[in-house]
C-alpha cells in the first residue's frame, strides 16, 4: 500500500519528515509522499530517510490556491531546489504570514486572544497554518478541540476565515510544472463543486496543465470515488490517492489507512510514474 498525501512539522503535521517516513515504513507502506502545505523544506530529509530504511519517498508539495471554497493542488516528483519553486515559496510564506495575522485580528474581535508571535512559536520555524491557530485555541480553552475550532471559526465561510492566497489554481499548476513535477487536484469534495460545475473546473485545469486528480481520499464516499474516477477517464487524467495524514493534529486519520478502511495499491504509483 501507499500514501501520497501526508504532512510533517514543516507545515501542519506533528512528525519530522524522518519520523513520518519511518512511521510509514513500520505501518507496512511501500511508498509515501511528503506533501507539506506550500513548502518543500522536508523533502530532502524524507527522501534520504527513505533511501536509508528502504521505503520509496515521492518528493511532493501541496499548494493552496485562490478559491471561493477550498482548492489545493498537489505536486508530485518535484525538484525541491527548483529556483522557480524556491522563489515562489518565499513569496507564499509572506502571504501566509499576512493571512495568519488577519485571522488573529479577526479572532480578537471575538475576544479570542491568539497572537501572530504565538503562532510562529507553535510552528517552530515551519510554514504558518490554521492548524497552529486551532491548536492554540484548544490549549487556551477557546475550543474543545482543533476540529471544533475549524468548524466554528476557521473554515471557509466561518467568521475568522481569511481568503488571502498567493496563487491562482492555474499559477499553482504552472509552478509545479516549472519545478519538474506533475500537478494533481487534491480532495475534490472540498471544492464544493459537483456535476457540470466540477466538470468545467477540471476541464479548465486540464488545459492549464493538470496531470491528474486525487481519486482516493480519507473522506471520500463511494459516490465521490465514482464521480472523480469517471472525470479522470473523461479527460485523460491520472489518479493519485492519500489520507491527508497529519499525525497528532488529526489523530483519527491513520497513515495509509485513513479512517481504517482506505486501501491505495502501489499500482496507482506505477501508473503515475508513466510520465
Amino acid at each position: 500500500m501507499i500514501d501520497l498525501h501526508t504532512h510533517t512539522l514543516c507545515s501542519d503535521g506533528s512528525m519530522t519528515p524522518a519520523e513520518l517516513v519511518k512511521h510509514a515504513k513500520t505501518s507496512g507502506l511501500s511508498a509515501v509522499a511528503v506533501s507539506d502545505h506550500d513548502t518543500a523544506d522536508g523533502v530532502k530529509e524524507a527522501v534520504e530517510t527513505g533511501r536509508h530504511i528502504g521505503i520509496e519517498v515521492i518528493p511532493a508539495i501541496e499548494l493552496s490556491a485562490v478559491s471561493d471554497t477550498e482548492t489545493h493542488i498537489l505536486g508530485y516528483f518535484i525538484d525541491p531546489e527548483s529556483p522557480a519553486l524556491v522563489k515562489a515559496v518565499d513569496h507564499i510564506r509572506d502571504v501566509r504570514t499576512r493571512r495568519i495575522g488577519e485571522t488573529c485580528e479577526m479572532l480578537a474581535e471575538y475576544n479570542i486572544q491568539v497572537t501572530l508571535d504565538e503562532v510562529k512559536a507553535k510552528a517552530g520555524g515551519g510554514i504558518l497554518c490554521r492548524a497552529h491557530i486551532a491548536k492554540l485555541m484548544t490549549e487556551k480553552g477557546y475550543s474543545e478541540s482543533p476540529k471544533a475550532a475549524f468548524a466554528q471559526w476557521l473554515n471557509v465561510g466561518c467568521p475568522c476565515y481569511s481568503e488571502s492566497q498567493a496563487l491562482t489554481d492555474e499559477e499553482a499548476v504552472d509552478l509545479i510544472r516549472q519545478a519538474g513535477g506533475d500537478a494533481y487536484l487534491a480532495h475534490l469534495h472540498l471544492t464544493k463543486k459537483s456535476g457540470d460545475e466540477l466538470d468545467a473546473f477540471v476541464k479548465r485545469l486540464k488545459y492549464a496543465g493538470l496531470c491528474g486528480i486525487e481519486g482516493w481520499y480519507t473522506d471520500y464516499t463511494p459516490e465521490h470515488e465514482r464521480e472523480y474516477h469517471a472525470l479522470a477517464k473523461k479527460y485523460g487524467l491520472k489518479l493519485s490517492g492519500g489520507t491527508d495524514f497529519h499525525g497528532a493534529f488529526k489523530p483519527h486519520i491513520q497513515i495509509g489507512r485513513g479512517l481504517g478502511n482506505l486501501v491505495i495499491p502501489d499500482t496507482v504509483l506505477d501508473e503515475m510514474k508513466m510520465r
